[in-house]
């Protein structure tokens, strides 16, 4: 027998995703503050009703972005529509939702959530709305539903009805005053967006140096107590056993750089990311951000998958889903190109800590995101005025949820733990192959030639070829415990690893993108990100030479 299937509607950051994890035990970080958290359908069964609940993404109005068409998709199918409006802003979202979604014939309930922001005037009006409209009306605490709130929805779902257009009269006969969230200094015209910017580089720059000031202290020790000894034990193994595990490339010696160096940013760069989104101060920087963005052909939401970027490429490349049409390649082209995924912060970090030029992290960070921006403006020119509406709203600033924030971290870890190490190991093995049968010798006398023209030696060619495959392949220039990085000069470490790291996505990126919009504007992004990581690398080198 079919499932009766309830699908949760709403505007963004209505608390869909809160109440879906509240109803299911599901996705339990996706209660994020932040606008777009939702990119996918998601489905689970609810045993104790029966039914199948799919938390769907937010519904802008007059928008064309794919997350807006996928969750009026998932509406047509569904038994029951389970309305989701804020409290706060619940006269103008209920109206809205009212005339944009097609409810005939579907059974419906309306949740009313952010009870605690004005439980009083909630309340009030929850009760204004079962009386005009006929249909059950719960009100709720999304964020932290508990077993009594949990019962009530259900019970609202399982009584839904049809809602009576008899009785509905326009909201413009409520007297309902929005509950506004607090005004800060990311709102004023003037210190906002400057005070935005720099959140964003703290929200990166001090995890990435407590993880460096870690790997710097734990390196010698790992070195003298673990690797130096089984180096010498490994003396009396095969010669390629030697060579694929303790060599210059082995698994166990080079493996060991991407989890030392990369593990503590994964890790306290998801922690931030998520701290700033459960505190709602990610979406201030968005909206502050918004006028600066425009100018290179973004708006301030297309910034929350860049900045999602900076934990996966392919995470942020799904997440652009939420992006207007006519905005999302744009979007796509600088999550490719600026932002750092964690593995290739951490490689990048360890290589600037191993060659003595630890602070050049920070320059090259910088460069990322600004070449990057000119890189999108060039390729994709400026947002006009009268496209996508400016970010006005903000989400209320308020404590971050420790649940959340764990999940997300635990999810980040298990991500790097059981793929990115995994292909990082394998990366060495092949890369140790090749060392052994003398391809990357032959490979590396054919592109010296192109190299010298960015005066980098040819050794540096397989750390930008393993790179392509993956961003963590940049550590394959830690070979040799790292003897050609101290050879190189301060300028040549920063062409290497720009030109390293910036040539082209990583082949998963890239695939992704292929995926999601097809052969051709993938096929273009990475023409014109070589284009631009080319030119760019030149002229840093000029500059240094």
């Amino acid at each position: 027998m079919k499932k009766a299937s309830v699908v949760l509607a709403g505007l963004e950051s209505a608390g869909k995703s809160a109440l879906f994890r509240g109803l299911t035990g599901h996705a339990t970080g996706d209660e994020a503050n932040f606008r777009g958290s939702t990119i996918i359908c998601r489905k689970c069964r609810v045993a104790d009703c029966g039914c199948e609940v799919i938390d769907t993404p937010g519904i802008r109005v007059n928008d064309d972005a794919h997350t807006t068409r996928m969750a009026l998709a998932a509406m047509q199918e569904a038994d029951v529509v389970l309305l989701v409006a804020r409290g706060t802003h619940a006269v103008s979202e209920v109206e809205t939702l009212l005339r944009e979604l097609d409810l005939q014939q579907k059974k419906t309930a309306l949740a009313i959530t952010f009870h605690d922001k004005a439980p009083e005037q909630i309340e009030s009006l929850a009760q204004i709305y079962r009386e005009r409209l006929g249909i059950p009306v719960v009100v709720v605490n999304a964020r932290e539903l508990d077993a009594a709130g949990r019962g009530r929805v259900l019970t609202a779902i399982q009584s839904a009805a049809q809602v009576n257009v008899a009785l509905h009269e326009p909201s413009g006969e409520l007297h309902h005053t929005p509950v506004q969230p607090q005004t800060t200094l990311f709102e004023s015209k003037l210190v906002g967006p400057w005070l935005a910017l720099l959140s964003m580089g703290l929200m990166f720059a001090l995890p990435v140096y407590a993880a460096y000031v870690f790997a710097s202290w734990a390196q010698p020790l790992v070195d003298q107590w673990g690797i130096t000894p089984l180096k010498a034990y490994a003396q009396s193994w095969p010669q390629l056993a030697q060579v694929m595990l303790t060599g210059g490339y082995g698994a166990i010696t080079l493996g060991w750089y991407s989890f030392l160096w990369a593990f503590p940013v994964v890790l306290l760069i998801s922690a931030s990311v998520a701290l700033a989104e459960e505190t709602g101060l990610k979406d201030r920087v968005t909206a502050a951000l918004d006028p600066w963005l425009r100018r290179i052909g973004l708006s301030g939401r297309d910034l929350i998958p860049v900045l999602t970027g900076f934990g996966c490429n392919v995470v942020a490349v799904f997440q652009s889903r939420s992006c207007s049409a006519c905005t999302r390649k744009s979007c796509v082209s600088l999550i490719a190109f600026g932002s750092a995924c964690s593995y290739q912060i951490g490689a990048s970090l360890s290589l600037f800590g191993a060659a003595g030029h630890p602070a050049m992290f920070f320059p090259y960070l910088a460069a990322l995101f600004l070449i990057g921006a000119l890189h999108t403006r060039v390729w994709h020119g400026s947002l006009p005025v009268e496209q996508i509406q400016p970010l006005h709203e903000r989400s209320f600033l308020q404590k971050p949820s420790l649940r959340a924030v764990t999940w997300r971290v635990k999810a980040a870890l298990g991500q790097f733990l059981k793929q990115a190490m995994p292909i990082f190991i394998a990366i060495c093995l092949v890369a140790a192959l090749l060392e052994h049968f003398g391809v990357i010798a032959r490979f590396t006398m054919g592109v010296a030639p192109l190299l010298d023209l960015f005066h980098l030696p040819g050794e540096a060619a397989p750390g930008i070829l393993f790179s392509i495959l993956r961003k963590d392949g940049l550590l394959t220039l830690n070979s040799g415990d790292g003897a050609l990085l101290t050879a190189l000069s301060a300028g040549q470490l920063f062409v290497l690893v720009w030109l390293a790291s910036t040539f082209t996505a990583c082949l998963v990126t890239l695939w992704t993108v292929r995926k999601e919009l097809g052969w051709s504007p993938a096929t273009f992004l990475a023409v014109r990100q070589g284009i631009t990581s080319l030119a760019s690398a030149w002229i840093i080198a000029i500059l240094f030479s």
